[in-house]
This record gives structure tokens, sequence and C-alpha cells, in this order.
């Protein structure tokens, strides 16, 4: 049996799994907390996960997000505009309390083309850390730590990402894990095509952990 601190959390990134996507989601997740999307992944997506689970959920933008998805309304020729999952909360530059958990969400991946949204520099994404610190160091205040789980779709600079630019992490990542020592940061962007390739790797207090296309984790509030 899980200790009542411990939060049981399906975690998405990046690809449509048809496990998920299916009347048999539940018997294969089992029991959850929350459910966590990490990006990259269609709206209409998110909304099922979290229709069929019944969870709260929350989420960031990956950098191929769409900034409007269309959906018909319950499969009529009428047409809704779509700008993130409804019903899901968007943890871009913002804190949240779920449970006993502490969360916060960084969206997007390092500016590698113009593209006019969900990509930036690191100097860009190192000002959107320091918006955020008031409400962290408010966390450290009322509960007596800054942050339990990061929600990210890059990686760190250096762990789990690639040579190439798109697929670079942000080095403002690694200062803001030794800054706030979140217990876990999970990101997406990193696709998978080997089984020896590492996916959960340690750096000062944080476990960083690359989530795609899911993975069900028990998570645990920082000590």
């Amino acid at each position: 049996m899980l200790q009542w601190w411990v939060m049981r959390a399906l975690v998405i990134s990046d690809k449509v799994e048809p496990i998920l996507y299916s009347a048999g989601i539940n018997r294969h997740v089992g029991k959850l907390d929350l459910v966590i999307s990490c990006g990259d992944l269609p709206h209409y997506y998110v909304e099922y996960v979290m229709t069929m689970t019944g969870r709260p959920t929350y989420f960031v933008h990956g950098n191929h997000a769409r900034e409007v998805e269309y959906h018909s309304r319950g499969g009529s020729d009428e047409w809704r505009a779509v700008s993130e999952p409804m019903g899901a909360f968007n943890l871009h530059a913002r804190t949240a309390r779920e449970g006993s958990l502490l969360l916060a969400g960084l969206e997007g991946s390092i500016r590698y083309n113009s593209a006019p949204s969900y990509q930036y520099t690191d100097s860009q994404m190192m000002f959107i850390i320091l918006r955020m610190a008031p409400r962290l160091i408010l966390n450290r205040l009322r509960y007596g730590r800054y942050l339990d789980v990061l929600v990210a779709h890059s990686p760190p600079w250096g762990i789990h990402d690639q040579p190439d630019r798109p697929h670079q992490g942000f080095k403002s990542f690694l200062t803001f894990m030794r800054w706030f020592r979140p217990r876990y940061l999970l990101h997406g962007h990193i696709h998978l095509y080997r089984r020896d390739v590492v996916t959960q790797t340690r750096y000062h207090d944080t476990e960083v952990i690359n989530v795609y296309p899911y993975r069900i984790l028990e998570l645990e509030p920082a000590p």
C-alpha cells in the first residue's frame, strides 16, 4: 500500500499511445492520483486521458504545439477552436499544489528557428525562472520546500539531450535545480528508439526523468 503522501501519476509526452487512447486505459494504468503531460501531444488526447481517468491533469506545451486546434462538437459538423486541453491546468511559469505535491512548469524547447512560439533562448528561459522565483520562495515559507516536481518539455543541458540544436537542453534548468532542489524534473522532447538509452539521471537533489511516451510514477514530496 502506498503511503498517503505518495502520489501515483501517469506522465505522458510526445506520442499518442494506442493503449492509453482506448477504452482499456484504466485497466492498463490502474488507480491514479493525477495526470501530467510534458507536451507535444494533441489536445484531444490529453482531454481523453483526463476524462477517462477522471484525475486532475497538468500540462506544459511542447515546441511543436499548435496555438489553436479545431475539434468537432460531439461528432457534429460544428467545430470549436481550442488553445489548450479543456479542463487541464497549464503549469507554464506557474506553481500549483496537488495533494501532497508542489508542482511547477516550464514549456517549450531551446530556440532553433524563427517559429513564433514555444521556443526560448536560454536567457529568455532564465528570465521566466526569475519571474517564477517569488512563488517558489513563498512555497518554501509555507511548506518548508520550494518544489517537488518541475514539469518541462525539454531536458536540461547535458542530461538526456542531444547534440543537434533542436534537441539541446536548457542550461538554465541546471541553475533551477541547484537553486530550488525539486525532487523530480519530468521531461519529454527526446524520443527513444533503443532500450539502452539512459532515461533517469540524478543531478544534485533532483531525479531527471524522460517520460517519453508515458510512464507511471510514484512521486513523493521533496525532503
